[in-house]
């Protein structure tokens, strides 16, 4: 069996990939995710999870590669760093959709074969008032998280609705799709 690795530091990505039952250590790649000029959401979700995937390089191994790329009217929205920007985040969504670009890449080193997939999932904001979205930051701060919040978490509560073919992708790794990648790979969760 090869081995299966995640290369990713995501602690979110690490808890989704646990729950398939596959023993995998983690890798985090040394890539630049600064976005190239002009480039559009998914193209970047996609380039990033690809050089992710390809950056490490083990003859025996399988290497999943994932990034997500959240988007408000067309303008990037990246993980907040701080109260104060995420805050601020939160307070843009309000009555709108962030659309979030999930892309998986998963990579066998050696047969160089690649298998990419992204997820499109759309998240409509309710309203809330600045008080209600400082109350949630104290109480869940996801400062880590593209966008501002945890949609497995308390974060739920700020939506009107999510539309995705995968839940999982939200969180940040399309876990239907990498589940039939595996499988095609030889690494079926189920066997």
């Amino acid at each position: 069996m090869r081995a299966l690795i995640l290369g990713s530091s995501s602690r979110y990505r690490r808890d989704l990939l646990t729950r398939l039952g596959l023993p995998f250590e983690t890798i985090k790649p040394a890539v630049d995710e600064t976005p190239e000029p002009g480039e559009l959401p998914a193209a970047l979700a996609g380039r990033l999870a690809h050089a992710k995937a390809t950056a490490i390089l083990r003859a025996d191994a399988i290497v999943i590669g994932s990034d997500q790329v959240a988007s408000l009217e067309g303008r990037l929205l990246g993980k907040p760093g701080n109260f104060k920007s995420a805050l601020e985040q939160l307070e843009a969504c309000q009555g709108r959709e962030v659309v979030f670009h999930t892309a998986v890449c998963v990579s066998i080193s050696q047969d160089r074969q690649i298998s990419e997939h992204v997820d499109l999932t759309r998240v409509r904001f309710s309203k809330h008032s600045r008080a209600q979205l400082t109350r949630y930051l104290e109480q869940e701060p996801a400062f880590d998280c593209a966008g501002g919040f945890k949609a497995e978490g308390l974060g739920i509560a700020l939506f009107e609705a999510i539309e995705s073919h995968d839940p999982t992708a939200l969180i940040g790794l399309p876990m239907i799709w990498l589940a039939g990648a595996l499988r095609s790979a030889g690494l079926d969760p189920l066997a």
